[in-house]
């Protein structure tokens, strides 16, 4: 395959990261054209200088001297806000974008590189959570494909290869069930933010940790899902699984289950995202079948986990109630990691707020910010 040009949205993030790693093991390739971060600036400056990369955005306006000083002499461009991320990612010097910006602010430079007609590399769910219509709309009109990065998605992605235009019965989207799968759901109440970001399997940014803990996160991929593969939410079946090794599974007509398995390693539905429709050598732990011994399912509890209600809910509603229902839960996220409210709490906002918005059956783009800045900003409040 010739050489693919990325462009990195959020490169100092989790994600982000272990793209970096992946070209590490690829430089023959592919190459760094464009990374940003929102806060992070030395190690944006850290990564540009090592991957010699044309351009480096620090969405933070407020730190842009400190990177530029530290570039001024390495021949890379310097620019500063989320404008320029949208600016520089519909370049000709792009090939691939790596959407993995935290939350909701993934989605306008997301959506220029789709009106550029890039491929987009998807791991920031938020995205199609909040304007999923719309997004996936303007991947058509500009034919521009989205290729997902969430282990989940990937593995729905991989199994449907096999599908050669045979409908499908159901999604078996799988969830590890986050820290507190065994825990009463008194104890639950009592979790603390050091509690809730100590997962049982998978290494991740702090947001999506919590998002995990929740199963808010469960939630918003069923939501991803149902866009990225035009599937009901009915038919997608969450089922918790907590080994982590079945990363989801396609059931077909004729009863036959089709499972995508692997080590928890994020590197893995990075690399095929970028290298897709071939696959590459990863220096990664393979799975051991023997060692494995037995591989355990469960139905997910909703009574403990309500988040998940949430977005099933949000989803058969439909209109702006998903970008609700994510602006509501980024805002109270944020607050629980402050210690500034309880873990139920998360949920329990929401909720009042997905009630609270005025619903938008067929909202534009302008509509989708307006009800997430909204929203925000009152569970913010709420938060106090």
């Amino acid at each position: 395959m010739r050489k693919r040009r990325i462009a990195i949205l959020g490169s100092t993030g989790s994600i982000g990261r272990q793209t970096l790693d992946v070209v590490r093991q690829h430089k023959d390739l592919f190459e760094v054209e464009l990374i940003t971060a929102n806060n992070s600036a030395d190690l944006l400056i850290e990564q540009a200088i090592e991957f010699d990369v044309n351009h480096a955005v620090i969405c933070n306006e407020e730190k842009y001297r400190q990177v530029a000083d530290a570039l001024q002499d390495k021949g890379i461009k310097v620019w500063a806000g989320i404008q320029s991320a949208c600016d520089l990612v519909t370049s000709p010097n792009v090939d691939i974008v790596v959407a993995s910006m935290v939350g909701f602010s993934g989605l306008r430079p997301t959506i220029a590189a789709i009106k550029a007609g890039k491929i987009i590399a998807l791991a920031n769910k938020e995205t199609l959570v909040a304007a999923g219509s719309l997004v996936m709309g303007l991947a058509e009109q500009y034919k521009a494909p989205i290729l997902p990065v969430d282990s989940e998605h990937s593995a729905i992605f991989q199994c449907l290869l096999s599908a050669q235009g045979n409908s499908i019965e159901k999604i078996h989207l799988t969830a590890s069930g986050g820290p507190f799968r065994l825990w009463e759901k008194e104890k639950i109440a009592g979790a603390t933010k050091d509690m809730a970001l100590k997962h049982p399997n998978w290494s991740m940014g702090a947001k999506i940790t919590i998002d995990s803990a929740t199963m808010m996160n469960k939630g918003f991929e069923m939501i991803e899902a149902r866009w990225l593969f035009n599937t009901a939410p009915e038919d997608i079946h969450i089922v918790v699984h907590p080994e982590s090794v079945i990363h989801s599974m396609v059931e077909y007509k004729d009863g036959a289950v089709i499972a995508q398995l692997g080590c928890p390693d994020m590197r893995e539905p990075i690399q095929l995202a970028l290298s897709f429709p071939e696959r590459l050598s990863l220096n990664n732990k393979k799975l051991n079948f023997a060692e494995l011994g037995k591989l355990t399912f469960f139905e997910p509890d909703k009574e403990k986990f309500p988040a998940l209600g949430l977005a099933f809910d949000a989803i058969s509603r439909g209109g702006n109630i998903p970008c609700a229902l994510n602006a509501a839960n980024e805002a109270c996220v944020a607050a629980f990691l402050k210690d500034k409210i309880g873990f139920y709490d998360i949920s329990d906002i929401a909720a009042d707020m997905m009630a609270d918005v005025e619903f938008i059956e067929n909202p534009t783009l302008d509509d989708i910010f307006s009800t997430n800045d909204e929203v925000y900003r009152k569970a913010a409040e709420r938060c106090k």
